[in-house]
């Protein structure tokens, strides 16, 4: 049986713009009464801390759903009185605290049409894809096209898991967000970290500086402080390491799946340099992916570390022997996990045997003792904490 608070991770999560009768509430209905009629019927635990994030997220959909909707961007500016544009929110604190539920709570109760929830990675990388392609153009500056074009769509941008680690990235967010803002759109993100935690020890990060200012003048930042860790419960009770193969495998693997996220999941595209990495099915942080789409391709350091940063519990199928017959492989799944490992991405795998009978001999099975005692560090209940 798993906590009740992990709603994002259930089948029942979903709630219906048409008035969220899976639940038997009305879309007038406050976020704190919808809330609290899913603690009284026992889809949630009861926690202060979300509670108390609550009234914040209430004012941005009260006003988004009572302003109207208005031709955005430049043009509209010209020619129309600004509506007056609440703060966007900034929610942060540690996994498994319950930002993904109040995400969904928010964002499935906002009864606007122009509005995008997305992974915040996934999101930079379609703004360089639309960046890429403005530049053939001609123009000098081509994120004032690509932010109006996204504020031509939405008034409502809502990101999970903000984050940045990529200097491309930390430079042009600045910029574009101001944009947004300017042009009236409204931000709601989540993120593991305070705003002065972005980009920490990055390289020109004193260029990166400003943006932090903007999220502390634009959005309202509150920490999440719950002290329960709920992904953590419920990933406690979930076995995270199977040797098994065929269709036993695949069996146990559906299962750990319904298990973390209740939902069938869609593809999770990641632009790095260049090139698209696919995870074929994601949700809510949580990744499922075959050994082979990630080892037996083209991919590296760079990759991994992408997925890592977008990714929080990552299953896995069918990892094979390893040996001198596939020695690629094993170095791409070596330095896979090195980056799992590092970044502290919980893990839940099936295998054709035990960590350290996966390479026993050939080129590399002395180094791969190291890896075999991670996997089962990460095999640990504790892990991912």
């Amino acid at each position: 049986m798993y906590p009740r608070q992990m709603i994002c991770f259930s089948a029942s999560h979903q709630l219906s713009l048409s008035g969220g009768a899976k639940y038997g509430v009305r879309m007038a209905d406050r976020l704190q009464d919808i809330y609290a009629g899913l603690v009284a019927e026992g889809t949630l635990t009861a926690d202060a801390a979300q509670v108390a994030a609550l009234p914040a997220l209430e004012d941005i959909r009260v006003h988004l759903e009572a302003a109207k909707s208005r031709k955005r961007g430049i043009l509209g500016g010209l020619f129309h009185k600004p509506e007056e544009v609440p703060c966007g929110l900034y929610m942060w604190g540690g996994v498994g605290r319950g930002k993904s539920m109040l995400m969904d709570l928010f964002f499935d109760n906002l009864a606007i049409e122009e509005k995008r929830r997305v992974h915040f990675h996934a999101f930079m990388q379609e703004v360089h894809a639309e960046m890429f392609e403005v530049r053939k153009t001609g123009v000098d500056d081509a994120i004032a096209p690509v932010a109006a074009g996204i504020a031509d769509q939405v008034r409502l941008l809502a990101f999970d898991e903000m984050q940045i680690s990529d200097i491309t990235d930390a430079m042009i967010v600045g910029r574009l967000f101001e944009a947004l803002f300017a042009a009236g759109v409204v931000v709601v993100t989540t993120s593991n970290r305070p705003p002065d935690g972005l980009y920490k020890d990055g390289l020109n990060r004193q260029l990166f500086l400003p943006f932090i200012e903007q999220i502390k003048v634009q959005m309202v930042v509150h920490e999440l402080a719950s002290p329960t860790d709920y992904r953590q419960d419920m990933l406690g009770g979930v076995r995270s390491y199977f040797v098994l193969h065929g269709p036993k495998a695949r069996s146990a693997m559906d299962t750990v799946w319904g298990e973390l996220t209740g939902v069938t999941g869609e593809p999770l595209v990641l632009r790095v340099k260049g090139r698209d990495v696919v995870l074929p099915k994601f949700h809510n942080g949580v990744a499922r992916v075959g050994f082979f789409d990630l080892c037996d391709t083209a991919l590296g350091a760079a990759d991994y570390l992408a997925i890592s940063e977008a990714v929080r519990v990552l299953v896995l199928e069918d990892i094979p022997l390893l040996s001198r017959s596939n020695f690629n492989e094993a170095k791409r799944f070596v330095t896979l996990i090195d980056t799992l490992y590092e970044a502290k991405v919980r893990l839940v795998c099936t295998a054709a045997a035990l960590p350290e009978m996966l390479y026993v001999e050939g080129d590399g099975a002395f180094e791969f003792e190291r890896t075999a005692s991670r996997l089962r560090e990460m095999m640990g209940a504790e892990w991912g904490a």
